[in-house]
């Protein structure tokens, strides 16, 4: 696979248009370099720069898919973000996917790109992943999604977000020849690697961001589980009570697991986040013991944090972060649905009323 000089004589296309999950594109693409592969990057035309969803991204393409030739290549690298809805708009795009892949070359996607293999019309049949908002789309295309990091299925391999990407990698690199412990790359199954560390030397998060990432969550987690803690004491509904402390315990196990995940990178909580539970409940003391009241709070903090830990979670590189962040989001989804359903109960038996529109008048330009 390698020439006397180092090189690698297996090329590899990775696709990209504007939108694209900068990390989706720098990991894979700075990996395969540092591995001396042949990395062509393929977009709808040459004379501009892509422009990456995060702004890290600023990469003019090698050549387009309406002249590349599928059988010149040994794989195609199909990154996330918002490119794959442009790519899948593109026919010569969606072509050169589909014979690469009838041609038995290795088709790797990840979080948004299994949209190309849909509209390619690849996925029927196949184990797959991606990210959790086109798990759908997934399964009417014909896969069977599993909500896994990494599904390798023939000559298709499939991730989920950011989170995922050191593994994918590694696991494109292996089937092309390029891995194990002579290249001190780890097996792709293996869960006790530092995957963090791998994908920060490939362009991913570095430390010190999924540090200040862990920090944000840990500092609304906290907040979250004080603000409960005082409407769990002020209220009279014993529902919401119940609720309430089910909530708590909730956060507390959350706040553990952030607090261990930093001390595994050597840190320690932030003061913002350390002094999050202190804010919470100055603001509690100032506020009345309405149950109407109490009710919109709780309902609010838990939207709050579902937005809030939901854009969070899909921008570290670091999977045991990750794993951490999607568990609150699954949680607090769960939660925020139970809440509201006592929400509309209260509405109907007590007139709580619902939002009005507002009544300002608009904005002249």
């Amino acid at each position: 696979m390698t020439t006397n000089n180092g090189t690698n004589t297996k090329r590899v296309a990775i696709l990209i248009e504007n939108g694209v999950e900068d990390s989706e594109f720098l990991v894979p693409y700075n990996a395969l370099k540092q591995a001396n592969f042949d990395v062509v990057v393929l977009g709808s035309r040459t004379n501009e720069k892509y422009a990456g969803k995060q702004g890290k991204v600023a990469q003019q393409a090698d050549g387009t898919t309406t002249e590349a030739v599928p059988a010149e290549f040994d794989a195609v690298v199909i990154p996330g973000g918002m490119a794959p809805d442009k790519m899948r708009t593109n026919p010569n795009t969606v072509q050169f996917v589909r014979e690469a892949f009838e041609q038995g070359k290795l088709v790797a996607a990840v979080c948004h790109g299994p949209q190309v293999l849909i509209e390619a019309d690849l996925l029927k049949g196949k184990n797959a992943t991606g990210f959790l908002a086109i798990k759908k789309d997934m399964i009417n295309a014909g896969a069977n999604y599993i909500n896994e990091p990494l599904v390798v299925d023939g000559n298709l391999i499939t991730s989920r977000q950011p989170g995922d990407l050191a593994i994918f990698t590694t696991a494109i690199m292996a089937r092309l020849g390029y891995g194990g412990k002579e290249v001190a790359l780890p097996e792709e199954t293996d869960t006790n690697a530092e995957w963090w560390k791998l994908a920060n030397a490939w362009g991913g998060s570095t430390q010190g961001d999924i540090v200040k990432g862990l920090n944000t969550a840990l500092a609304g987690e906290r907040y979250a589980c004080e603000a409960f803690q005082n409407y769990a004491e002020k209220t009279q509904d014993s529902d919401l009570r119940s609720l309430l402390r089910e909530m708590i315990q909730n956060k507390q196990h959350h706040i553990l697991a952030l607090e261990k995940r930093l001390n595994d990178l050597g840190e320690k909580p932030s003061i913002p986040a350390q002094i999050a539970d202190k804010y919470a409940k100055l603001k509690a003391s100032m506020q009345g013991t309405d149950e109407t009241f109490l009710l919109r709070s709780t309902l609010g903090d838990l939207q709050t944090g579902v937005v809030d830990i939901n854009n969070l979670r899909v921008k570290f590189t670091d999977p045991v972060s990750t794993a951490i962040l999607t568990e609150i989001e699954s949680d607090l989804s769960k939660c925020e649905q139970v809440v509201a359903k006592l929400f509309r109960a209260r509405a109907v038996s007590q007139e709580i009323k619902s939002p009005k529109p507002s009544t300002s008048p608009a904005v002249k330009m």
